[in-house]
């Protein structure tokens, strides 16, 4: 065990190493080919002056972003004196129309707004026509070409009301094939359709100027480290959490749901580096938008179920339950509406971010609550805190936009180093109980052969050989019965020292038959034996029980003239199972050391024995005159360790 944890740990070491010095010689190398003026990312095109929402205007500072957000935006002025170094311009835009046209004329130069099917396939159908050399092909019909051209995934989700994900790239030769020159002023107008949506203009609208490909080797320079970033964190989530738990010999449900978090988290935030991109490889916008959303709520999702797992309650558990599963058959319906073409995902979102911070205040409540009940509050509180506060201020700057940062980033963050720190102390916890399990393992051993040669005394084994020797000639039948009993009972005392987990109490209590059916043949009239088994069901080391009865068998009963009576008993509760054992023989006071010249290591080791495998304990109570009651209390639910 303790070579297999070794392993496993030096294991998860070495693939950590290798993932940072990956890491590293990445940086390093896309560190130097952002320093290399291959593109430039502008948030507008434009020189001159914009206005939000019919608002002041001001003037276009292309290298600020524009962090505002807005239903309608204009901008007005000339082309960037920058852009007569690059060959190409790449607009990317994300759930906006936009078009850019002559100020004089109003002549649209290029634009994103909703294409039908049918004005696509006409513009195809006269490029093939303008193609094709052959007079005698089909598709020059234009119904035929219609029926039978076939765009994989085009427009099979697109609405007229949803612009998705854009990336278009036009050349500079094309713009001065449509006159444009540094002098002309031009009108670039960019339209948010969702009414409901808060949109800030500096995700919505990204200007990349470049030579050729250069939008591919942005994404590279931006969006490729970040894509490594959450790799790492996806195989922390889909690797490292999960195994911890088996590593810990069981399934921990917290490490187990963290892990999906972080899995989901990971592929959240790459969905979301990525976006700006993806239509360099998805034809269709709307597929595109979907992405990023779907990303989004199968997160949401992830946090409502790990949220859930750190409560105890059946009560709040039902509750949080319920909110999640109220949460996806949101999600459900909101996708049936998109597919129905009645409202897309994004138009949705808005209902659906609200109750995400709804069900994240309550679940947050219901967390606090238990957590000021436990002994351990703080660091139950430092599990999930930071990441449920970082969504609610979220939710609230989503309204009120008075910070310009994702908090949840840093609450998804803060949560992580925790789970990793507590990830390192139950590992380490582990490790120092597989040595412990060993140590005792090694004591059971030298505990067990003390109890069989304290138990099998050369005394005792005189006393018992010679009563049977005396039976063969005034009983053969009984003598050979007493002969095969103390045969069973030795082998039952050479076994014990193989059995290294709790046995079934009715094997113990067979074993002890066996040895009282042997000193009743020494005591005969003198010793009376008792049962009152009430219950079976329940586990206890082997031999743990023997050496109780044996002290009431020799210092009890044994050592009063007349004799007396041993009676064994087992109790259920609510919370134990009982084992009692007792005597109304000579007792002893309990208040004083005994010091008869005899070792106790063998009641001692029974303790121990009992203590170490079952959690259990052992109260004997005595009185001088009447007897002796040991009571052994083993608590429900207790397993081996």
């Amino acid at each position: 065990m303790l070579k297999a944890l070794h392993g496993k740990r030096w294991a998860m070491i070495s693939i950590g190493l290798v993932f940072v010095m990956l890491g590293g010689l990445l940086a390093l190398a896309l560190k130097y080919y952002v320093q290399l003026d291959f593109f430039d990312t502008k948030s507008v095109f434009l020189e001159g002056t914009y206005s939000i929402d019919d608002g002041e205007w001001e003037t276009i500072d292309p290298d600020q972003p524009i962090k505002t957000h807005f239903h309608k935006a204009v901008f007005k002025g000339k082309l960037l004196e920058d852009m007569a170094l690059f060959s190409n311009i790449n607009i990317s835009s994300k759930n906006i129309w936009y078009s850019l046209k002559k100020a004089d004329d109003g002549t649209v130069l290029f634009q994103h707004t909703f294409e039908r099917r049918e004005d696509y396939l006409s513009g195809l159908y006269d490029l093939y026509v303008s193609l094709e050399h052959d007079p005698d092909s089909p598709m020059l019909d234009k119904d035929y070409f219609f029926e039978h051209y076939n765009e994989p995934y085009f427009f099979d989700f697109q609405m007229p009301d949803t612009p998705g994900f854009a990336n278009k790239t036009h050349s500079m030769a094309e713009l001065e094939n449509m006159g444009v020159t540094k002098d002309t002023e031009l009108i670039l107008e960019l339209e948010n359709p969702y009414r409901l949506a808060r949109m800030d203009l500096s995700d919505s609208f990204e200007v990349t100027l470049s030579f050729e490909d250069g939008r591919y080797l942005q994404f590279f320079c931006e969006a490729f480290p970040w894509i490594l970033l959450f790799l790492l964190v996806c195989f922390f989530g889909l690797f490292l959490f999960p195994i911890a738990g088996f590593i810990l010999g069981k399934i921990n449900y917290k490490y187990l749901t963290f892990g999906a978090l972080c899995l989901f988290w990971g592929l959240y935030m790459i969905g979301k580096s990525i976006s700006g991109f993806l239509n360099l490889w998805i034809v269709e916008h709307t597929v595109c938008m979907m992405v990023e959303i779907m990303l989004n709520y199968f997160f949401v999702i992830t946090v409502l179920i790990y949220l859930r797992s750190h409560l105890e309650r059946r009560v709040t558990r039902i509750i949080a339950a319920s909110l999640a599963s109220v949460y996806i058959l949101m999600v459900i319906g909101a996708l049936v509406l998109h597919f129905t073409h009645v409202i897309d995902l994004y138009a949705s979102s808005p209902n659906i971010y609200i109750y995400t911070a709804l069900c994240t205040v309550v679940i947050t409540v219901l967390l606090a609550v238990e957590a000021g009940n436990n002994n351990q509050a703080v660091f139950i509180l430092a599990s999930w805190t930071p990441l449920t506060v970082s969504i609610i201020i979220d939710a609230v700057n989503h309204y009120l936009n008075f910070a310009d940062i994702q908090f949840y980033y840093y609450g998804i963050a803060i949560t992580m180093i925790y789970q990793i720190i507590r990830l390192v102390r139950d590992l380490k916890k582990q490790y120092k109980e597989a040595i412990r399990y060993q140590q005792m393992q090694k004591e059971l051993y030298e505990a067990k052969v003390s109890i069989m040669v304290s138990q099998i005394q050369p005394h005792f084994l005189y006393n018992s050989l010679s009563s049977i020797a005396m039976l063969c000639k005034l009983d053969p039948d009984t003598a050979q019965k007493a002969t095969i009993t103390f045969t069973k009972y030795l082998r039952g005392n050479m076994d014990s020292l193989k059995q290294t987990t709790p046995v079934p109490f009715r094997r113990e209590l067979e074993h002890l038959e066996k040895y009282l059916y042997i000193e009743k043949l020494r005591f005969a009239d003198k010793l009376n034996i008792e049962y009152d088994i009430q219950t079976t069901d329940f586990e206890l080391p082997l031999l743990s029980i023997q050496p109780l009865v044996e002290n009431a068998v020799k210092h009890g009963v044994g050592m009063k003239e007349e004799g007396g009576t041993v009676t064994i008993a087992t109790r259920e509760t609510d919370t134990d199972y009982e084992v009692i054992i007792s005597d109304d023989g000579v007792g002893f006071d309990t208040t004083v050391q005994k010091n008869d010249g005899r070792s106790h290591v063998g009641m001692e080791n029974t303790r121990r024995r009992l203590k170490d495998m079952c959690n259990a304990r052992v109260e004997i109570t005595s009185t001088i005159g009447e007897g002796t009651v040991a009571k052994v209390i083993i608590p429900k639910g207790e397993k081996k360790k």
